[in-house]
């Protein structure tokens, strides 16, 4: 059986990625991160299928890489990673009693009989959440927790207590939809 390899450094994506029985090693992609569409189906299925290939191309051509990127979209505008308290502050503000969506690009790479094989695909969760005051919004960014997290916020951390519902696939709004990323894996006989 091929090695599977998950091009990410993100702790939460690891532990998802072995929570569905499936061992691997991480390489994380040295390709910077680009939107360059406006869609966000577009986006995170471009930058992932960039992280996937960059760790595939340099790497043994008998794995199976897995590369992910998971953006929040709040009104048509996309959301990343917050760069410093202020841009944490905006967004969870903005993201506060509302409702967003968090879209997760997902793409696998291997080789079979010398040819090279792509399949990709997007999730998307809808999270509605509560309303937050001046000094909720403070101390959650004061906990660090935003900072390596699209749209600012981790719903399995702290955060969770502001959210009031979800729509979809929560795994994915973690980093990762498992189930789905499970279940292409098994259609395309890449887990015996």
């Amino acid at each position: 059986m091929k090695e599977f390899v998950l091009a990410s450094a993100s702790p939460r994506r690891k532990e998802l990625l072995t929570q569905i029985g499936i061992q691997f090693r991480a390489c994380v992609s040295k390709k910077e991160e680009e939107i360059l569409r406006n869609y966000p189906e577009d986006i995170v299925k471009d930058i992932s299928y960039t992280k996937a290939r960059d760790v595939f191309e340099r790497g043994n051509r008998d794995t199976i890489v897995i590369g992910a990127d998971t953006i929040v979209v709040f009104e048509e505008k996309v959301l990343g990673k917050p760069k410093d308290e202020e841009e944490a502050y905006r967004m969870i503000k903005m993201l506060q009693g509302n409702t967003h969506q968090v879209y997760t690009g997902v793409s696998i790479i291997w080789q079979q009989n010398n040819d090279t094989h792509v399949s990709s695909f997007v999730a998307m969760t809808e999270v509605e959440l509560y309303y937050m005051n001046e000094g909720e919004i403070r101390s959650y960014i004061a906990t660090k927790e935003p900072y390596d997290k699209a749209g600012g916020y981790a719903i399995q951390g702290y955060f969770a207590r502001y959210v009031k519902q979800i729509k979809g696939d929560y795994n994915n709004v973690v980093g990762l939809p498992i189930g789905k990323l499970y279940q292409v894996l098994n259609s395309l006989n890449l887990l015996s």
